[in-house]
């Protein structure tokens, strides 16, 4: 915040350029010639006063906040914590990156298995989920979810950076999309969390929620102002 008692505008702009700069400013003139007036609020053509709001210096624009997550599987114990876990970070976009409702043929049944109960609580958050199809949804997935789930990737643009979300089950760092130099690919599927810089792009993988491997803990992720960071529920 800034609060000018000036009569020119080149003192304003001045100030602003400071405050942009990151730069403390502070000038002083004399104000003996302002008119002796009382009241509770005035202006003058000798001098006025201007109270500016500078929102953000230059670079330090507020970016959203996401919350990356995979390999549910049904669980509603997982889905449960993850859900508070977005409400406790305050993220305002959830991205799913597949296998949400089905275990899978491959894996125990995770914790309070119960994909009947996870399906309202992720419908009643469709207006801030994002998510692609992994290897376990089906077409029946759709039918009672409320929010897309069919897309094999979703591109994403965030603080200048492109993100290719997806699966993991068709494109990952052994079968790469298309991708720029810088680009960061990011998927679930192996239950195994990962933040690594790669020739060319960076991988990134927030784990499972509910079934982790290599013994891990389960896990998501949460990208903030450019730091991606994997947490756990703990």
């Amino acid at each position: 915040d800034a609060i000018l008692g000036t009569t020119s505008y080149g003192d304003i702009s001045k100030a602003v350029k400071e405050a942009q700069a990151g730069r403390h400013f502070e000038e002083y003139k004399s104000i003996d010639f302002l008119p002796d007036i009382s009241g509770k609020r005035m202006l003058t053509t000798g001098g006025h006063f201007a109270y500016l709001k500078i929102a953000k210096n230059r670079g330090e624009t507020k970016f959203m906040k996401y919350m990356f997550a995979s390999d549910i599987h049904g669980s509603a114990y997982y889905c449960r914590k993850m859900l508070d876990a977005f409400e406790k970070e305050g993220a305002e976009r959830l991205v799913l990156l597949g296998d949400l409702l089905y275990h899978g043929p491959r894996n125990d049944l995770p914790k309070e298995y119960a994909p009947k109960q996870v399906i309202p609580m992720l419908n009643a958050m469709k207006d801030k989920i994002y998510a692609v199809r992994g290897n376990c949804e089906a077409e029946v997935d759709q039918m009672v979810l409320e929010f897309p789930v069919m897309a094999d990737y979703c591109i994403l643009a965030i603080d200048g950076k492109t993100f290719y979300a997806t699966h993991g089950h068709v494109y990952n760092q052994n079968n790469l999309p298309p991708l720029c130099e810088g680009d960061i690919l990011i998927h679930g599927h192996t239950h195994v969390l990962k933040a690594e810089q790669m020739e060319g792009y960076i991988l990134l993988n927030p784990g499972s929620v509910s079934i982790p491997k290599e013994g891990n803990p389960p896990t998501y992720a949460v990208l903030e102002d450019g730091v991606f960071s994997i947490m756990d529920f703990d």
